[in-house]
């Protein structure tokens, strides 16, 4: 294997506005001999999913709805019985509000506006003040999701004085692009023509074949790790685009995404009839590039949403889990009703904590697995850094979700119980544990501030912090 050392930033690069970050290899660890590893860059994402688990079926922890995380159990604190009810806007329901005070312990100021920034953007500000490293996207916002009312509902990341700190990406495309950029075929004048996309990897192809080829200051293992994630790269920019190129020059235009956006999304929040597997197909796809975006060091900042607070579809199918049948998901035919009042938002209208709550128990199940999907991307052999660790571990992941309780006729209890979950930031966290906190979420935010050495603290000043020191490390 060659001494020649690269950094964890060496990226291929065109001459337009495309970048494809390397995946680790073992050349970046090497700085000289005796040296430590560099230290994995801050980073800061907020995964958030719609509805809510109520915290009756919190305490069943993996025996339950938590499932799906039991495989992540040892790389997660989760948290239960946290306290959002300082986020309650008078007159509004907590579909809004919850989902305002995730990530940013505040209510909402307005429709568009949160009412005070979310934990990554005070992340980001402290450890980057002058900004983020070239060539980044600065926050990378995107997610699957429908119910389009209020802003909150399905953004969340938010800067410094409340207002959103980027762009919605809600098309697999649109992310891919927003990622890597597009580049033109410099074909005529003609402006339409001027702006047909090719592949991001036509653009660095020269530079790819250097560091695969004989010259290359890489060893025998690293070249094959480079072509194996381009080759991913290529892979989900197909999938993105449901296409194969098949001139370099002239492809044909993306088509549009198979599933509802905009307005259409959302007809007049009557909710919309949707498939398990359309939903979970482009969810996946979402959730597996916005992973190469961490993965490629293109971004360390944002957050990714799984549906909307709530959500109002009408879900219909199989879903499985590990093999076996959780259930068939039949939303209108089960309530026997049509429009909003056929959703599965219903079901958490009707928990009942002395019935079965089947399928409520469903839905959430399923919820929690299509997350765990996206925090396993950042789990695996392609995410592993310079330290040993994988980019789940080093990074902080907060999720969380709108409620603890479905039900509009006592706001307290619905802003009540809310779950959380956390990664261990590269050891600063507590993981491995299911634990109830019963603390204000503005304490828990700050307390992981602080244990990242942010000097700033969400919430106003005159608010009495109290740490909530049993989640350190």
């Amino acid at each position: 294997m060659t001494n020649r050392r690269i950094t964890r930033r060496t990226t291929l690069k065109s001459l337009g506005a495309v970048a494809i970050g390397l995946p680790f290899l073992e050349e970046m660890a090497i700085a000289a001999p005796g040296a430590k590893a560099a230290a994995p860059p801050v980073r800061a994402f907020n995964v958030f999913f719609g509805l809510g688990i109520p915290a009756p079926l919190q305490t069943e922890g993996f025996d339950g709805v938590f499932e799906p995380l039991k495989p992540l159990a040892n790389k997660l604190l989760i948290m239960r019985n946290v306290d959002h009810v300082r986020c309650d806007e008078s007159g509004i329901n907590a579909h809004f509000d919850g989902a305002s005070g995730a990530f940013t312990a505040e209510p909402p100021s307005g429709e568009a506006k949160a009412g005070g920034p979310s934990i990554d953007q005070v992340i980001r500000k402290a450890h980057y003040p002058k900004g983020l490293p070239s060539g980044m996207v600065p926050t990378l916002v995107g997610g699957t999701f429908f119910r389009r009312s209020r802003v909150s509902r399905y953004v969340h990341s938010y800067n410094l004085d409340g207002t959103v700190a980027g762009i919605m990406q809600e098309r697999p495309r649109d992310l891919f692009e927003r990622v890597f950029g597009t580049v033109s075929t410099g074909i005529g004048s003609d402006a339409r023509r001027q702006r047909l996309k090719r592949s991001a990897l036509d653009a660095v192809v020269d530079q790819y074949k250097f560091y695969t080829g004989v010259n290359s200051p890489l060893g025998k293992a690293s070249k094959a790790r480079v072509a194996d994630h381009l080759d991913r790269i290529r892979e989900y920019e197909q999938r993105a685009y449901a296409m194969k190129h098949a001139a370099k020059d002239a492809p044909k235009s993306p088509p549009i995404s198979k599933l509802a956006h905009g307005g259409k999304a959302d007809p007049g929040g009557e909710g919309i009839d949707m498939t398990v597997e359309d939903l979970t197909t482009e969810w996946r796809l979402m959730a597996d590039l916005y992973a190469l975006a961490i993965q490629t060091d293109c971004t360390r900042f944002g957050s990714l949403t799984y549906l909307a607070a709530g959500e109002r579809l009408r879900v219909k199918g199989e879903y499985k889990y590990d093999g076996r049948t959780i259930y068939n998901f039949d939303d209108a035919a089960e309530h026997k009703a049509s429009g909003s009042a056929g959703c599965s938002h219903e079901w958490w209208h009707k928990f009942n904590p002395n019935k079965k709550n089947q399928q409520l128990r469903a839905h959430a199940h399923m919820t929690l697995n299509e997350v765990a999907y996206f925090l396993k991307a950042l789990d695996g052999e392609n995410s592993v850094e310079g330290n040993g660790r994988t980019i789940l571990e080093n990074s902080l992941i907060t999720v969380s979700t709108e409620s603890g309780d479905g039900r509009h006729n006592d706001v307290k209890r619905e802003l009540s119980g809310i779950f959380h979950a956390t990664t261990g930031v590269n050891g600063r966290l507590k993981t491995g544990q299911i634990m109830d906190v019963g603390a204000e979420g503005i304490d828990v935010y700050n307390t992981v501030l602080d244990s990242m050495g942010v000097p700033s603290r969400l919430g106003p000043q005159k608010h009495n912090s109290a740490s909530v020191d049993r989640i350190r490390a």
